[in-house]
């Protein structure tokens, strides 16, 4: 059963069964066909009546100001108001309505409530982590909220993105997104992260998203919801937490929706103005550094967060990325060491672009001198234009002999289009 907001401030009803694990998904096809359905992007979230504090108005005015109009056109907001209080409910619907009319009126914005009388049990439900009772209770029904939110959800768009009522968004995260989404092309994934924090900034295919929705209800008393998405995760065999920065939401809220305690969650790789995830080309890494047990070359090189960890290597040895095909590169960031091994950095090294691939694969038969590392760092803007040909390769050559191990924390390459 889902009530759908209307701009002129009336609620069009759909009905399925209660709880259905099949029919979660289903309103009123006449109620789908009125609705605008989006060709890449739905993001979805769910907001409760706060006890101190309220976000979800700053949440969706970040949204639609930080998205061109352009990205609005593939793109459709859906907020379930899943608060029990129906006042807070009706007060909130005439506060978004007065504030995004527009955005209601061309369907880039919609507003969802299921009643309680569809919800499971939420007394007298299991105790796990010896949780107190009223937060197993919050926990337990803010799965089942996120459930027919994502059932709502899985046939606006292709894929589904997840945040809280309480975010900021960056500048075009819809376009970083779509970007990564596309590095991802052929590879097989079931999460993206765009967000270290709880459960913002989750991608899925909407083909997922029923299959979630049951498993949030199949086990919405056992634990948090953003402990299920591992879980779920795991059970659709991608192993590996796939997140890119710099993460493109932050957490702005004071006080938790449980209780209204203070709360000061932060992602320090937030960036407000970075929609610029790298294009990194389809590329080999080669490298005569002796390769530290499973921190592979390949790591430095991808979106897990993850790196390359080498013995200590000499004046001489070389790290190279070798292209499938001439990449026209505009920019190149290369961050070594980390924040527990601060001295496994490059201590002294330089980038160099090259040319004449060798048919080995293992590198190019000639090298151009780019720059220097500085502080374990490397980065270079406007290289589009500084050689004739498309470089074939990136090499990062160690100049002087050091005693600590190197860490490649990554490697971050943009590129242009060919002309």
């Amino acid at each position: 059963f889902f009530k759908v907001h209307q701009p002129n401030n009336q609620w069009i009803t759909g009905r399925s069964r209660c709880l259905g694990l099949t029919d979660v998904s289903v309103v009123l096809m006449s109620v789908l066909l009125s609705l605008r359905v989006s060709e890449f992007l739905t993001v979805g979230l769910s907001s409760v009546k706060r006890k101190r504090g309220n976000y979800l108005l700053d949440t969706l005015k970040s949204i639609f100001e930080q998205s061109t109009q352009e990205e609005l056109e593939e793109m459709v907001v859906v907020v379930h108001l899943a608060d029990p209080d129906l006042e807070w409910n009706t007060q909130v619907v005439k506060d978004i309505t007065a504030r995004f009319t527009p955005h209601l009126l061309r369907g880039q914005l919609l507003v969802i409530h299921a009643p309680p009388e569809c919800y499971p049990p939420l007394e007298g439900l299991k105790r796990n982590y010896n949780d107190a009772e009223d937060r197993v209770q919050f926990r337990s029904k803010q799965n089942v909220d996120y459930a027919y939110l994502l059932g709502f959800a899985a046939n606006l768009s292709s894929y589904y993105l997840m945040i809280e009522d309480d975010v900021q968004c960056s500048k075009s995260f819809f376009t970083a997104i779509r970007k990564a989404v596309a590095s991802r092309e052929g590879s097989y994934w079931a999460t993206l992260e765009f967000s270290k924090l709880g459960y913002i900034g989750k991608l899925y295919h909407s083909s997922d998203l029923p299959q979630l929705a049951q498993f949030l209800l199949l086990f919405y008393q056992e634990m948090p919801c953003d402990w299920l998405l591992g879980h779920f995760r795991l059970m659709l065999a991608q192993k590996e937490v796939i997140r890119f920065k710099p993460s493109l939401f932050q957490h702005i809220g004071l006080y938790s929706s449980f209780q209204g305690t203070f709360n000061r969650l932060k992602d320090d790789d937030f960036e407000a103005d970075s929609l610029d995830l790298p294009d990194n080309p389809p590329a080999v890494m080669v490298t005569d550094i002796d390769t530290f047990e499973a921190y592979l070359p390949s790591k430095a090189y991808s979106t897990i967060p993850e790196y390359f960890w080498g013995k200590a290597p000499s004046a001489g040895s070389h790290f190279t990325i070798v292209f499938h095909q001439p990449a026209r590169i505009s920019r190149i960031q290369v961050y070594t060491g980390s924040q527990e091994r601060n001295r496994d950095c490059l201590h002294a090294g330089a980038v160099e672009l090259g040319s004449q691939r060798q048919g080995n694969g293992k590198g190019c038969s000639l090298y151009t001198h780019l720059g220097a590392f500085e502080g374990g760092r490397f980065e270079r803007r406007g290289l589009e234009n500084s050689t004739a040909a498309a470089p074939e390769c990136v090499r990062i050559l160690v100049t002087e002999n050091q005693s600590e191990w190197l860490i490649i924390r990554s490697i971050s390459i943009w590129t242009k289009p060919n002309s």
